[in-house]
Formats: structure tokens, sequence, C-alpha cells
């Protein structure tokens, strides 16, 4: 498993709820297999699936779909008819106004708006959100929640032109690259991100049946990063997590190098090593990212010899693989382990 981590501080902030309301959060990471004391390690990731997990079981334990983290909560099944409600709409501008008309009929609820600001179409996020406790990440969710949503009716990814935020910049900015795939600004008047205003005239194309799948993971399956294959670095990044997984006796260092990559997008070296400067990343930091999330994924699956991960990931030796991983994560390899082997084992 490859698909990207997520950072121990969206887990730290899905907690806050429950523990505002005073629900016991162990038994919520330990069902989602996430070992407690990860949380004090601000370095330490997650697997897309861990979130998930917790994600769900944070919902069920306060009965509310933004988490208990806003001043009134959303009865289960309000995001479901929400979304019932747009799919019968004949483009993306209308579901869009019919799905913030539907959260504004509810006190307390998020006050969102599609509006106009020059060029741009724009989503914005009225409702000052800073007096929260965890006020950046309720605005994080409401900007990735509406933007995947958009994408999954239209059945295509749609480009964020820029996103801005009301917050002051937290210790995981570093994240938003990968989150937003544009330009994000933090200590903005408003919380709010800008697109192509093409796309409000998009047809909608999903039905019930697609809706159904789509509700089994939500929230959840709507907040982590997403492989959509559109910009540069995405496609770079696909092509090595493509590589990684082509056998178990491929090394790190036969991964597709720069001049590889550049040749499959069709496009020289330097043009390939240029836009992924516009974008804000490298091959170097992509690939750290892809092996990273491998590590991550293997370790909390606890099966493979950590020797044996090493050897998968490519790394000539078991000290390599400790040095890279602690750089990427904070902790060792086996720290790690035996973090989640605990948390199994009162579990078992």
């Amino acid at each position: 498993m490859t698909s990207r981590t997520i950072t121990v501080h969206h887990v730290r902030a899905t907690l806050t709820g429950p523990r505002r309301l005073g629900i016991d959060t162990v038994p919520l990471l330990q069902s989602a297999r996430i070992p407690p004391l990860l949380l004090g390690d601000a370095h330490a990731r997650v697997t897309p699936e861990q979130f998930t997990r917790l994600v769900i079981g944070v919902r069920q334990a306060t009965r509310d779909e933004f988490l208990g983290l806003g001043s009134v909560p959303s009865r289960p099944g309000t995001f479901a008819m929400m979304c019932h409600a747009c799919i019968g709409c004949p483009d993306l501008g209308t579901a869009l106004r019919r799905a913030t008309r539907f959260y504004g009929l509810f006190p307390g609820g998020p006050d969102l708006a599609v509006e106009r600001c020059g060029p741009d179409a724009v989503f914005a996020v009225r409702t000052d959100l800073r007096a929260l406790a965890e006020g950046p990440f309720a605005a994080e969710c409401l900007v990735l929640l509406w933007h995947r949503l958009a994408s999954w009716l239209t059945g295509r990814r749609i480009p964020l032109r820029w996103a801005e935020f009301a917050h002051p910049a937290p210790p995981y900015a570093g994240e938003y690259g990968p989150l937003f795939g544009c330009p994000v600004r933090c200590g903005a008047p408003r919380t709010r991100a800008g697109f192509d205003p093409r796309w409000l005239a998009a047809p909608v194309v999903r039905d019930e049946a697609g809706l159904v799948e789509l509700l089994r993971r939500a929230p959840a399956g709507l907040l982590g990063p997403r492989e959509y294959g559109t910009t540069v670095a995405e496609q770079v990044r696909h092509a090595l997590v493509r590589a990684l997984r082509e056998g178990p006796q491929r090394r790190a260092g036969r991964l597709p190098e720069v001049a590889q990559l550049a040749a499959r997008l069709a496009v020289s070296p330097a043009t390939l090593r240029r836009r992924l400067k516009e974008e804000g990343t490298s091959y170097r930091r992509l690939r750290d990212q892809v092996l990273r999330e491998a590590a991550v994924a293997g370790l909390a699956e606890g099966r493979e010899p950590i020797a044996e991960l090493a050897e998968r990931l490519g790394f000539s030796e078991d000290t390599a693989f400790h040095r890279a991983f602690r750089r990427w994560t904070g902790t060792t390899p086996g720290a790690y382990r035996l973090l989640d082997g605990h948390e199994r084992g009162q579990q078992s």
C-alpha cells in the first residue's frame, strides 16, 4: 500500500470533538489501529485506512457529521440527503448552489457560498471558524469536502487555482501542496478556494448507484489526498508508485530517474524539473514521499520483517533504511512497529 499518508496533526484534531464531549478516545484509536502513543510524536503519520477508520468511529461516537468540532452537531444522514439533492441537478453550478442552500437551513451550520471573484469562481466559507478549538482543521475539511464532492459530481478532477484560509499557517502547512494541489495562503480575510468558472457549467454525471458507494466511506473517503494524475507531480508520483509495485526485487535505485520520467511525459529533463519546481516539489521529494508512505504502510500492516521491508523498498542495508525512516518521521522503524504491535496486543 503506497497511498499518501496523513500527518498526526490531523489525527489529533479529529479527536478534539470527542474529548470535548467527554468521550474516551483511546478505544477510538485502538479500533482504528492507531497507537495512542503516536500522538506524542509530531512527525508521526498514519495510513489513509487508519484515518478512515478513525473518522468513521468518531462520527459514530459523537453522532455528529462535524465530528463534534462545531457549535451545533450535524445529525447523521444530513450529508447524504444533501448529496441526493445534488445528483438530480443538470450542472455543477446548480448543484453547488443547492448544496449551500441546504446547509443554510440548519441553525449553526456552516455559512457557505459559491461566488464570482474577478476571473474565478469561488467556493467560500463565510463562517468565522477561528474561535473553534480546531478551526484550521474544520476549515481545511470544508474546502476539501466541497472540492472533492464537486470533482466527484462531474467525474473529473477540478483543478483549484488557489486556496486561502483565515487562520495562521499551522505547523503542518507543508501538507497543503499535496492536499489542495494549488498555491495556498494563510492569514487571509476569509476561507475560500478559486477555480475556473467554466466548471460551473459541467454536467453532473453521477447517479444513485454511485452515490451509495461514495457514502459508504464518506466523509473520510473525501478527506484524504486523492490520486488524479492531472498535474505533473501527480503523474510523476503515479509512475514511481507503479514502479515500486512492479516486483519485490525492485531497488530504489532502479526507480525511474528524471530522464526516464521525462521521456514518458514527452518533455526534456530540464522541462520536467522546471514544471515540478513550479508545482512546489521536486523528483527527490516525490521519490522520498513514495518510499516513506510505503514504509509506513508496511510497518502498520505488521507482518513483514523490517529487514525484508527495507530490501523491498530498495535499501542496500538496514541502517540506510533506519536513517531514512528517522529523517521522514522522527522515529525508527522498530519503535513505530513496537508501538503498533503493543496496541494490537492490547486488543487481542
